[in-house]
């Protein structure tokens, strides 16, 4: 798209095969399948292709509130910084939305700006999929993954002389999906270094927030040695996420499963263990030498992973899409499997790592110590059995 040696012949082209397809005729030629999953979507959701009226943006102070609510709000001018350098000289707007949609933060070349504004694309107005049909930003949401899209491959005809290039943001700590950063302007103006850019900038702002949670660990390891000092056999001293902070008596690991007050944790090589809380973290240590059991029940109407330590039990209920990686890591066996892997047997191909890795995090969120990485696998000292019906 971005390497045509003629964008003003691609955007007819495109023109003609949107026409058809939404008129019901058989267009030249197939849509991106990423544009054809998207205008499907769209299409159920009864989005109105000629539509113009746009609803109200949310009130300033709203959108104030959400903006310092927003983990973005630590690392915007980090993000932004590499992309508004070129704004005004190329033409685009470069736009930061949380993960409902909602845009937070829109900044670059003013008279870009005026016809985002005859757009609704403004401040505090909602750009997903279900309200303003295919785009960068919504589809990327809905995808979670990086999204260029190009003149017709928008659903809404007064889109149609845009490109946009949007790329998810996720919390390094957790996977949680924090907003996309977007570079839209003018269609026949698109370059060829814009997709590079917009995915670096994503990274620059996900290895900031990393950064910062590297500074907060650090503090929480200093805070902990006097008390590790006087503490007797293996103990974790880790983070409200299960990140260790610090550690002593046992093989390093990088993370655990989110402690909670009330029940007692499975931690492989340690077994079964009592989290204390400490001012911003949590101590760790076992209560007795025992091995750790789980099954992932798949019978019910929701899956869940039922665990066993000692005398300890408890559930965890999964989501779909967390009981199909657990049941593969299952299959796998110790060896376990690769990103690619994952993508292969959940997506039907390997162009879903991205994702994959993202579900991963968040999975590790309900299975904590389960379940390890690289390879991704169930956890050694755990016994796995799956329940199915």
């Amino acid at each position: 798209m971005a390497t045509s040696p003629d964008l003003a012949d691609l955007a007819r082209r495109l023109v003609r095969v949107h026409d058809a397809v939404l008129s019901g005729s058989a267009p030249p030629q197939h849509p991106r399948e990423v544009v054809a999953r998207s205008w499907r979507r769209t299409m159920s959701l009864g989005v109105d292709a000629d539509a113009v009226r746009r609803a109200e943006p949310i009130a300033a102070s709203a959108l104030e509130d959400l903006r310092r609510r927003s983990r973005l709000s630590d690392v915007i001018d980090e993000l932004r910084a590499p992309l508004l350098a070129a704004a005004d000289a190329s033409s685009y707007l470069v736009v930061v939305t949380d993960a409902d949609g909602l845009v937070l933060w829109r900044s670059g070349a003013p008279r870009v700006k005026l016809h985002a504004d005859r757009l609704g694309f403004v401040d505090g107005a909602r750009w997903t999929e279900s309200v303003v049909g295919t785009n960068a930003i919504g589809t990327a949401l809905v995808e979670d993954a990086p999204v260029q899209l190009f003149s017709a491959e928008h659903y809404e005809n007064a889109q149609v002389p845009w490109y946009c290039t949007a790329e998810p943001i996720h919390d390094p700590i957790d996977g949680t999906l924090l907003g996309v950063v977007d570079v839209s302007g003018p269609a026949l103006t698109l370059h060829p270094a814009i997709r590079a850019l917009v995915s670096a900038a994503a990274r620059i702002a996900e290895a900031s927030l990393w950064r910062r949670h590297s500074m907060r660990l650090e503090r929480l390891r200093r805070a902990a040695q006097p008390l590790l000092a006087g503490v007797q056999g293996p103990v974790l001293v880790v983070d409200d996420h299960g990140w260790v902070a610090a550690q002593q008596g046992l093989s390093a690991r990088d993370r655990i499963e989110v402690p909670h007050a009330d029940r007692t944790l499975a931690v492989p090589g340690l077994g079964v263990c009592v989290p204390e809380r400490l001012p911003e973290g949590w101590l760790i240590r076992p209560v007795a030498d025992t091995s750790v059991v789980a099954v992932l029940d798949l019978t019910g109407t929701q899956a869940c992973i039922e665990v066993q330590a000692d005398e300890s039990a408890w559930r965890v209920p999964l989501t779909p899409r967390h009981a199909d990686m657990l049941a593969l890591l299952s299959d796998a066996g110790p060896e376990g499997v690769t990103a690619a892997d994952l993508s292969r047997r959940l997506h039907g191909d390997v162009d879903h790592q991205v994702t994959v890795r993202a579900e991963f995090s968040r999975l590790r969120r309900s299975a904590g110590g389960l379940v390890a990485g690289a390879p991704y696998r169930i956890a050694d000292g755990v016994l796995l059995s799956v329940r199915r019906a």
